[in-house]
């Protein structure tokens, strides 16, 4: 349970969902945790719930627009003042942006981009320097199966995913030399409050649900805690020399040839 103690974190887009649950697995392992959220009620409420169940835990909500690369340069110095230089990134906000490619907007396509890949861009911008200069530091970028397995419909989220693996690439070993580890995590089908959300609005839910789960290897979905805890893994000392890799959760899903 102290795989991450003494180790300072930030996770992004840590209010709901897989971040939520990344930022209860890093308090439970022992790490002080900064949860970077938009929605700051949100990050709050998730950081009292975190308090509540882990006992000393350190906890911090910090409002940030991932898309605005001085404001997260702001919200890790404010983080580093409370808690400590960051030791861990966990790039995880994101947004689904699913269209038809030529009846999307210019400012669909803008969307998109600012969150899932500018966003990424703008933590690993913010942190760097000083993992740079302490010669350590771990950041984990959550792309999603989208990085290498199309679905018709879903331009261009698949797009912005493929750039979040290249830029993982690229920064880990760019900066290997100076023990600075970027990895990446690709999700495929979580049960997050989307997913329920998505199977609701389907005409037939129970109908949806079962069409997604028979869709798996597993028969199931996967949980928000077992991607938490494979960033875990990537955040700790226990994968010294994974570096410019992706793990992919999906219970073998992206390995199906067809259904």
């Amino acid at each position: 349970m102290n795989r991450l103690a003494g180790k300072v974190t930030m996770v992004t887009g840590a209010g709901r969902g897989i971040g939520a649950a990344i930022a209860l697995a890093f308090a439970r392992e022992g790490a002080a945790v900064a949860l970077a959220e938009l929605d700051i009620d949100t990050a709050r409420a998730t950081a009292e719930r975190i308090e509540s169940e882990v006992g000393g835990a350190r906890v911090l909500a910090v409002r940030t627009d991932v898309t605005q690369s001085a404001q997260v340069k702001e919200a890790v110095e404010h983080v580093e003042a409370s808690l400590g230089p960051v030791d861990v990134l966990v790039n995880n906000a994101g947004i689904n942006v699913f269209c038809d490619p030529l009846t999307m907007t210019d400012d669909d396509w803008r969307r998109c981009f600012a969150v899932d890949l500018d966003g990424v861009w703008n933590g690993c911008r913010a942190v760097l320097p000083g993992m740079v200069a302490r010669g350590s530091g771990s950041i984990v970028n959550i792309a999603s199966t989208h990085a290498f397995k199309i679905i018709p419909g879903c331009f261009p989220y698949p797009v912005a995913k493929h750039g979040v693996i290249g830029l993982t690439r690229a920064l880990g070993i760019e900066y290997a030399p100076n023990n600075v580890r970027v990895n990446a995590i690709a999700p495929g089908y979580i049960e997050t409050q989307l997913t329920l959300d998505w199977w609701d609005s389907q005409a037939d839910p129970k109908a949806a649900r079962a069409a997604t789960l028979n869709l798996q290897p597993m028969k199931r979905i996967g949980q928000p805690q077992e991607v938490a805890m494979t960033a875990v893994f990537l955040a700790s000392d226990e994968a010294p020399f994974i570096n410019a890799s992706c793990i992919t959760v999906d219970g073998g899903r992206s390995a199906l040839y067809h259904d």
